[in-house]
């Protein structure tokens, strides 16, 4: 599908397929790019990376046309151009696959599809040529199933494909395997690697430094809104690479030792509850404990029960059964948010903004929204605004939040620092119990050790921590135990060490037997 290739015969120069030169861009109180250089070549599988607020987010939507440069020059296969808008970057040849998927549940594929390129179709002529796509590329779609029915990786072949439809020269993927299993992430490789061979390039954003040395073979680096320089990530470590973006070694979490775990802070019994979303998922028999001075995991790719599981945990969904949720001893399953808190609950959810916070409140808003309970932020009857903007500085001092004060919204933020931002408000509170869902996602190598820190920090203070992600990397770091959340069931538990990323990896896929333990009930 893609003519062109890549080469480099005799001593004739390749020509770039992208070159950036000096680009800059400002928003009010911040310069995001630089003077930032970045060439792609035919072919090539380039990696840009950066820390948190680096500025990447910012170039890829200059790239995209989404936003317009102040200053620079780009070039487009050896031809200085300009680039109008999406729809220009398209018909130029770029297309891009977003981290957060632009899909309707209720659409079919080939509907879904049909909406993202431009032009009338032949549904009929449509479908077969998703079949054929799909299926000469590894990524096999049923273009006549509703978007509702697929699992995430599924969800994210229907974005390549859309973009494989159009016969993009560059491809532009950012955070792709978020949200995958290890195997979809094996498949995900392939394709890119044979896309590569045809000639197409891709331009890779990704925190996992792991896939970026086994996949990519140039890396560009960003620190600071600032071009850094490039690397070949395969002559590189994961932590040299790291050091480039952040300036300095990434420590590494470490766990003070294995103390036993305490008294049961989290009880689960039989948790039955229908979801509220007609595209959600029923919760089956759920069943589990968590101690006081552990981390306990759990897998699952998304849309598997675990946003049901985590309303009914933070209170937000009520439960039939008041018995079905335990906390500090006190059945929980029929008492609201506030009430659970007062027993100690802390909760992280895993949507930053609108839910974790609110994007347009300032950071001591958004401080108080949460902590004035437990760090008694209200004083007869009112908001104690000092004691407020100090818990505020507190957060942002501990957990290395980077703004330009504590009076600045939470919209202003990278989504790294407001996580940091989120977590360290929870934490700050002593919780007896925390929850917190999808931690580190999007975040930093830097950021996600000093998350991941804190977090056993906290359970070796005494404290619950429940921990819900689909990084199994991260799971594999700093828990104690994991269980595999798929259709509604939660599997047995097992102790992270007894067990393998290519099992948990097989559970997330359904396999409820493969790593020998049904899904089922947790012991």
């Amino acid at each position: 599908m893609v003519q062109e290739t890549a080469s480099g015969e005799g001593t004739e120069p390749v020509v770039p397929r992208l070159e950036l030169r000096g680009i800059e861009k400002s928003f009010p109180g911040c310069k995001a790019n630089d003077g930032v250089d970045l060439t792609i070549l035919p072919g090539e599988i380039h990696a840009l990376l950066g820390e948190n607020g680096a500025g990447k987010s910012t170039l890829v939507k200059i790239i995209y046309g989404i936003l317009h440069a102040d200053a620079g020059t780009i070039s487009w296969e050896g031809k200085e151009t300009h680039i109008a808008g999406p729809s220009f970057a398209r018909n130029l040849g770029i297309g891009m696959v977003f981290q957060h998927f632009s899909l309707f549940e209720a659409l079919t594929v080939a509907e879904n599809i049909a909406l993202g390129v431009e032009g009338e179709h032949d549904m009929r002529r449509l479908e077969a040529r998703i079949e054929e796509v799909s299926a000469a590329y590894g990524l096999p779609l049923d273009p006549r199933r509703h978007v509702h029915s697929l699992s995430v990786g599924e969800r994210q072949r229907i974005e390549i494909v859309r973009c494989l439809l159009q016969n993009p020269r560059l491809l532009i993927m950012d955070e792709p395997t978020s949200v995958l299993t290890p195997q979809e992430v094996e498949t995900l490789f392939g394709t890119l690697r044979r896309l590569s061979s045809e000639g197409c390039s891709i331009l890779y954003i990704s925190h996992k430094l792991d896939e970026i040395k086994q996949l990519c073979d140039t890396a560009t680096v960003l620190r600071g809104g600032k071009f850094v320089g490039d690397c070949v990530p395969s002559e590189e470590s994961a932590q040299s690479m790291a050091r480039m973006m952040i300036g300095d070694d990434v420590k590494e979490p470490k766990a003070e030792g294995n103390s036993e775990p305490g008294e049961v802070m989290l009880s689960v019994a039989d948790l039955y509850l229908q979801s509220d979303d007609p595209f959600g998922t029923d919760l089956k028999a759920v069943t589990f404990d968590v101690h006081a001075g552990e981390i306990f995991g759990i897998a699952g790719i998304a849309g598997n029960g675990q946003n049901e599981l985590l309303a009914a945990l933070s209170g937000e969904q009520l439960v039939p059964d008041s018995a079905a949720v335990v906390i500090a001893g006190e059945a929980a399953g029929r008492l609201g948010p506030r009430r659970r808190r007062k027993l100690g609950l802390s909760f992280v959810p895993e949507e930053r903004h609108g839910h974790g916070a609110v994007p347009a409140l300032r950071l001591t808003e958004n401080a108080f929204l949460s902590g004035h309970l437990r760090e008694k932020l209200v004083r007869w009857g009112l908001i104690d605004f000092p004691k407020t903007a100090a818990y505020a500085k507190k957060i942002c001092e501990s957990f290395d939040v980077r703004t330009s004060g504590i009076h600045s919204e939470a919209s202003s933020l990278s989504g790294g620092n407001l996580q940091k931002f989120i977590i360290g408000r929870e934490i700050l509170q002593s919780p007896s119990l925390l929850i917190a869902a999808q931690p580190t996602w999007g975040v930093d190598a830097g950021a996600a050790a000093a998350i991941h820190q804190a977090l056993i920090d906290l359970a070796a203070s005494g404290a619950a921590v429940l921990v819900v992600s689909q990084e199994l990397d991260e799971l594999f770091a700093i828990s104690d135990r994991i269980a595999v959340m798929s259709s509604g069931h939660l599997s047995a538990a097992r102790p992270t060490r007894a067990t393998t990323l290519e099992e948990i990896g097989l559970l997330m896929g359904g396999d409820g037997t493969a790593a020998g333990e049904p899904m089922t009930h947790v012991a």
